[in-house]
């Protein structure tokens, strides 16, 4: 019977890369949640970003969960950051992850989802937009 690999020991192991390309960090954002749920505490974590705002929100989400933020990587062509993942981190809301999901949001109701309710307004704003044009349309 083999015994599990202690955490620091997936520190030595190759780094798991996820490239977000041009993608902006809120989607990015929602991707490392995603992949650094499944990974061992130590596990380290390139993430390739171009978008201005990663050297910002990497850090500040990284203070938000607890993994540790180790920095941009400066031997790549694209820019690119490293962390590693903490087995205590603290979860974040799936579609909102700068959200923390055990703090609740001032004024939410009961089993209100706040990621839900944001995508309810982004959809309402949405569809207004669409009607003006419309009715533009109509007027011309």
């Amino acid at each position: 019977m083999s015994e599990a690999p202690a955490p620091h020991e997936h520190a030595n192991a190759a780094p798991v890369v996820l490239d977000g390309g041009d993608r902006r960090c809120v989607h990015l954002l929602i991707e490392l949640s995603r992949l650094v749920a499944g990974l061992p505490s130590g596990r380290v974590v390139h993430l390739i970003a171009t978008d201005p705002a990663a050297p910002i929100d990497l850090p500040a989400w990284c203070h938000l969960t607890g993994h540790r933020y180790l920095g941009a990587l400066t031997s790549r062509g694209r820019p690119a950051y490293a962390i590693s993942v903490r087995a205590d981190a603290r979860r974040t809301e799936p579609h909102a992850p700068w959200r923390s999901a055990t703090a609740p949001r001032s004024g939410a109701s009961p089993g209100e989802t706040p990621a839900l309710e944001e995508q309810e307004r982004a959809d309402r704003g949405e569809h207004q937009a669409q009607r003006a044009g419309d009715q533009r349309g109509k007027e011309g």
